[in-house]
């Protein structure tokens, strides 16, 4: 009798340890599978692009791409069309996941306003700080005959004087007449291969030269693009040995293919067209 009641005893206990095993077993997979939905295991998606778009426009292609959008910021980018999207947060193809809030910066639908300062008797260096200091930008560098090379003789706003304290948009460009000594009017094209357009513009211009135009390749096709683009050429070619009249005029070429950038030759080479 005692080895029937241990016998059932034995056969009781596996059965509880089995059972318990097995509602562990199915709890473990239970929570697992959850935690799979809850957090969409292995579901990531694509970031897509919103660059330029209206809110609209980008609210609408976030509802398709399951994602959500939210307006964090705005700048004033002068040229680009009001209330567009400038940039965002996580970049294009990133991947995250569903549901994502995605964070934008828009272009400001009012421009904000700066105070033009006075520049007239400003060296050009001083007065190209000045003008980004109160958030402006130079324009064309107009030179004409004076005592002093890159002297200010006068500032203008769309061909017209403008006076210090009036108050135009943020971004507005200002063209600075400048003077030019006649024994002090050479300057040289410096290298700016491999630069991004602000780059390469900033530093022709340091060199008292005028961008004539930019020409970007197929690899460029929205705004963004454009930031993102490197030199890939130039006219006239760079040299520090053949100067050119200050105030002459470049053509800048860029695109997004690092490949097309020029591999650094000897200054034998330099005047070799890569166009």
């Amino acid at each position: 009798m005692k080895k029937i009641l241990k016998r059932r005893f034995r056969l009781s206990l596996t059965k509880n340890i089995l059972l318990i095993l097995a509602i562990l077993a199915v709890g473990y997979l239970i929570i697992n599978l959850s935690l799979r939905i809850i957090t969409r295991h292995n579901q990531e998606l694509a970031v897509p692009d919103f660059s330029g778009m209206g809110l609209d426009e980008a609210a609408a292609l976030a509802e398709a791409s399951d994602l959500r959008i939210d307006v964090t910021d705005s700048v004033y980018i002068r040229g680009m069309e009001r209330g567009a999207i400038a940039r965002q947060n996580p970049l294009p193809g990133s991947k995250v996941k569903k549901n994502r809030r995605i964070h934008l910066v828009i272009n400001s639908v009012a421009p904000r306003q700066s105070v033009m300062p006075s520049l007239t008797g400003f060296s050009f260096r001083q007065a190209k700080t000045e003008l980004t200091a109160s958030g402006l930008k130079v324009g064309r560098l107009i030179y004409r005959q004076d005592i002093a090379t890159n002297n200010v003789l006068e500032q203008k706003f769309n061909g017209e004087d403008i006076a210090p304290g009036t108050r135009i948009n943020s971004g507005s460009i200002i063209d600075l007449v400048l003077g030019l000594n006649p024994s002090d009017s050479i300057t040289f094209v410096p290298n700016v291969f491999g630069y991004t357009y602000q780059m390469a513009v900033d530093l022709l211009m340091d060199n008292s030269l005028n961008i004539r135009s930019c020409e970007f390749d197929s690899t460029v096709s929205t705004y963004s693009d454009s930031l993102e683009a490197y030199v890939y050429g130039l006219y006239p070619l760079p040299s520090d040995s053949v100067g050119v009249r200050i105030g002459s005029e470049v053509t800048l070429y860029l695109s997004k293919d690092k490949s097309r950038i020029p591999v650094p030759e000897d200054e034998s080479d330099s005047t070799e067209s890569i166009l």
